[in-house]
């Protein structure tokens, strides 16, 4: 599959996708705009890349493309275009939270409070929890 040149456009619309924080901004005598953007991730690493403006160049070439993918990005072409493109944030090692997953203060409460075993919780449905919780309180037990 072909992709596009590598742009210090896409450069910059990846790191706004996948939520980078813009940290600074530089302007230089000959009028080079450099935007430094981190991504502080899960194990505490903060990865940095630096997007500069020059008037006369916008694409990368192949080794300093392969040098921000690698080194500055820590991703892989297939996942960086899948994130410019269609707006598919790198895994980055995050676990997926399921959208029917209990609330940890729900658990917390049922297993403490209610006295229910982890895994009565565990098998339970999100109205399920919400419903023996309310009935608890309910029944002033």
């Amino acid at each position: 599959m072909s992709r596009p040149e590598p742009t210090r456009e896409s450069h910059e619309k990846f790191c706004v996708i996948e939520g980078w924080d813009r940290v600074r901004d530089a302007r230089g005598r000959t009028g080079t705009h450099h935007i430094t953007y981190e991504l502080r991730l899960r194990d505490a690493r903060i990865l940095r890349t630096r997007i500069s403006h020059p008037v006369d160049r916008t694409t990368y070439g192949p080794r300093i493309w392969t040098h921000i993918l690698h080194d500055q990005l820590e991703v892989k072409a297939a996942e960086f275009w899948s994130c410019v493109q269609d707006g598919v944030r790198p895994a980055r090692g995050a676990p997926d939270v399921p959208a029917d997953s209990l609330p940890l203060e729900l658990v917390h409460l049922l297993i403490h409070r209610v006295g229910l075993a982890e895994a009565e919780v565990a098998a339970m449905t999100k109205d399920e929890a919400v419903g023996r919780l309310t009935r608890f309180w309910a029944e002033g037990s």
